[in-house]
């Protein structure tokens, strides 16, 4: 048996995404006989982020500045705004280095049985970021779910009325994704969104 301690931090590990509680005893094992190089580097490192995580006031990213490094990266094509529903979503796409433009973070997305309204989310700022005015393109990144694709049309009903373009991310097949192992609907989406050759 571990100490209460080493217990504590076993499960405070498991409730991160991806370890269940022997993943995460795991984990400590490994931290436990590495204490004097590779659990203060953890600590030191967690107790700085800790201290310096910030929102970005201007598009929702977490970072340890604001606004964060994308919103002042100057390099960034200012006319392209890509809207995706999580954290997540924003540095899986920016970690594809494919999108150059800038990102604003929903935080989340509407749902009707979660009780997540259109005021529960981030829409207002994004709304009077497209106001402002100099952006020509806005992507929606949803997710290929049923309240990704709702929220995904209530925004692009909201600003209708805006001059700028709406493009969102295509759906269907995965890359090396075989056939027979598709849902149905991803399938139909791909069907749909089918392409000429050549």
């Amino acid at each position: 048996m571990a100490s209460q301690e080493i217990e504590t931090l076993a499960s405070a590990l498991a409730r991160l995404p991806g370890l269940g509680p022997r993943s995460a005893r795991r984990a400590v094992l490994w931290l436990v006989k590495r204490r004097e190089t590779a659990l203060r580097q953890i600590v030191d490192a967690l107790i700085e982020v800790q201290d310096k995580l910030v929102e970005c006031p201007i598009c929702g990213n977490v970072d340890t500045q604001a606004p964060c490094g994308i919103c002042a990266d100057p390099r960034r094509d200012q006319r392209a705004l890509c809207v995706v529903e999580d954290v997540a979503d924003l540095w899986a796409l920016d970690r594809a280095k494919l999108f150059t433009g800038r990102y604003h973070v929903l935080g989340g997305r509407l749902s009707a049985m979660d009780g997540v309204r259109p005021e529960d989310l981030n829409i207002a700022a994004l709304l009077a970021r497209v106001e402002e005015g100099g952006i020509d393109e806005i992507v929606l990144a949803m997710n290929a779910t049923l309240e990704g694709q709702t929220t995904a049309h209530y925004i692009a009903e909201r600003l209708e009325e805006f001059p700028v373009r709406m493009t969102q991310l295509a759906h269907g097949l995965p890359v090396g994704g075989e056939l027979d192992y598709l849902d149905e609907g991803t399938l139909a989406q791909a069907l749909r969104a089918r392409r000429p050759v050549g």
